[in-house]
């Protein structure tokens, strides 16, 4: 049985190496002559970038290929790879579905074709063999027009059986020169009844307290029990939920060393506020979720206890897990009603 929930991972992002490698080959001549062997291509695809902005840039070469024709395929591995390697029960899949539309059309047509788009993803999100609960957050982005980020929460809004909450991307020291548009955005999207989370204190260049009011959960914010520890209490009595993705700040030069992310976690506990483990771009990191969680106890961020918190905690802040309680909880109840029926059965012999 599936165990675990992942809250923070990128469409763009999620493809692993050797499956985007094998679609170059057959179906980009370009990419395939640049890369003519996995290797060379898997050392590109997953090194460490200077910065997060550097880092980003790889998200374009994913969204050149997820179009309408492509995301089944993409979509299908992915879930297969995350039901039978990470034991995912649940995953919230985020990205910006104007950036899979067709670039040639103009801005309006665009923002129509977003519906097929959020439409293709859920329904190919619904693999009966890899039995995932799998909702879809939807981005707006810090270099789309005011027009086209509005657009995005109103399909959020219409789109609720395929759609859980709303982010901002696209590199959090972009937000600064045009805060009060996406202050106003997220009022909008609070007043509409959507559940809400967004990239913020990711970097040092990224922190805006002025919009931690209307997040119900933060993307990353690790620099807050690093940078601004004073506001920890007020994160634990709004009841926010931090997604740490530890790879990721090493991949972007964020961090330096995996173990201080120590310094998040033990401040967050002693702070009360919920923390959960996440991959954020599992293919471009070519690791996988168990491992994160590996990782970290083995250089001793933390122990098994406060992983044990922090996998209960993402099905706790899960914006659309059906059930009061985690996966784990739910196989004891099956297995106690099962012990309960043998034993009334050898009582009755």
């Amino acid at each position: 049985m599936a165990l675990y929930a992942d809250l923070h991972r990128h469409l763009g992002g999620s493809v692993v190496p050797r499956i985007l490698w094998r679609y170059f080959k057959r179906h980009n001549p370009d990419m395939a002559q640049r890369f003519p062997e996995y290797p060379r291509f898997e050392e590109f695809y997953t090194r460490k970038r200077n910065t997060l902005d550097e880092y980003l840039e790889l998200h374009t070469l994913v969204e050149s290929v997820q179009t309408e024709q492509t995301l089944p395929y993409f979509i299908y591995r992915l879930i297969r790879g995350a039901y039978i390697f990470e034991n995912l029960a649940y995953l919230e899949l985020r990205y910006t579905p104007y950036l899979r539309t067709p670039d040639h059309l103009n801005q309006s047509q665009r923002i129509e074709a977003m519906t097929n788009i959020v439409e293709i993803v859920g329904k190919a999100s619904q693999v009966k063999e890899y039995p995932i609960i799998i909702s879809q957050i939807l981005c707006m982005h810090s270099r789309l027009p005011y027009e086209v980020n509005k657009a995005i929460v109103d399909l959020a809004a219409q789109m609720r059986d395929y759609v859980c909450a709303i982010d901002v991307a696209g590199g959090d020291s972009h937000y600064g020169e045009r805060l009060d548009e996406f202050i106003d955005l997220y009022k909008y999207a609070r007043s509409l009844g959507l559940k809400t989370t967004g990239h913020v204190y990711e970097t040092p260049e990224g922190c805006y307290p002025e919009l931690l009011p209307y997040l119900m959960r933060i993307g990353h914010g690790i620099q807050i029990p690093l940078k601004y520890p004073e506001l920890l209490p007020q994160l634990a009595e709004a009841n926010q939920c931090l997604e740490v993705c530890p790879t990721t700040y090493l991949k972007t030069g964020t961090l330096e060393d995996l173990y201080q992310l120590k310094t998040v976690f033990d401040r967050c506990f002693d702070a009360g506020v919920d923390i959960a483990i996440c991959t954020d771009n599992a293919g471009l990191h070519n690791v996988r979720l168990p491992f994160e969680f590996e990782n970290l106890l083995t250089q001793d961020v933390i122990d098994f206890h406060q992983l044990q918190a922090c996998q209960d905690a993402a099905f706790r802040h899960a914006f659309a897990w059906p059930y009061k309680e985690p996966p784990a909880s739910l196989l004891i109840g099956l297995l106690n009603d099962d012990s309960s029926e043998e034993e009334q059965e050898l009582l009755s012999v």
